[in-house]
């Protein structure tokens, strides 16, 4: 199971760049900085100091610029930002897209414009993500998972006592953002990795 971490640091009691080798040192997968309210220089010395030796694959949140003048591994596009063709012609062939997807028709358009893979959601309910309106739910993370063949990552409630019921769904894995930011965070990793 793919395990893809969203960064807050409002909402980590460490300091971020403490956290985040906690996180990596943990063992998750793919690590999206995700810090919207930073200025371009702030976030440029956050992404700076984002990398350990051997921690998961780190991406920015829609910042292609910024992913390509860093060499981070990928961008994640929200649903409203530029295609991932386009960031593809950007950053390469090696580098990861992801893409947040509300609906089976935005995987299937990330997966056919060549994301390497898409964030579903909201599945379940969490107060971050109402704005989308009603969760999706496990059925329709099904239907997204089948509908193409690039890996689907089920985002928006999920914890480890509903994960497994998004792997059996057809999710690859699991992304979140308070998921990965408790006192937990190793037992979490560990937990959610022998699923």
């Amino acid at each position: 199971m793919l395990l893809y971490c969203i960064t807050d640091r409002r909402g980590v009691s460490d300091r971020f760049d403490s956290w985040l080798r906690r996180v990596q040192r943990a063992g998750v997968d793919w690590i999206q900085v995700r810090e919207k309210d930073l200025p371009g220089g702030a976030l440029w010395q956050l992404v700076q100091g984002a990398y350990e030796d051997g921690g998961g694959k780190v991406l920015i949140n829609e910042r292609v610029d910024m992913a390509a003048a860093a060499d981070l591994d990928g961008v994640h596009l929200p649903s409203d930002s530029v295609g991932a063709a386009r960031a593809r012609r950007i950053l390469g062939e090696r580098a990861l897209i992801g893409v947040s997807c509300h609906g089976v028709e935005d995987v299937r358009r990330a997966a056919s414009e060549g994301a390497d893979f898409a964030v579903f959601g909201p599945v379940f309910d969490t107060p971050s993500k109402r704005r989308w309106g009603t969760p999706l739910g496990l059925g329709e993370l099904s239907n997204a998972a089948r509908a193409v063949s690039i890996p689907v990552l089920a985002l928006g409630g999920v914890s480890p006592k509903n994960a497994r019921d998004c792997r059996d769904a057809g999710a690859a894995g699991v992304a979140g953002i308070s998921m990965f930011q408790g006192t937990e965070l190793e037992r979490t990793v560990e937990e959610l990795h022998r699923l």
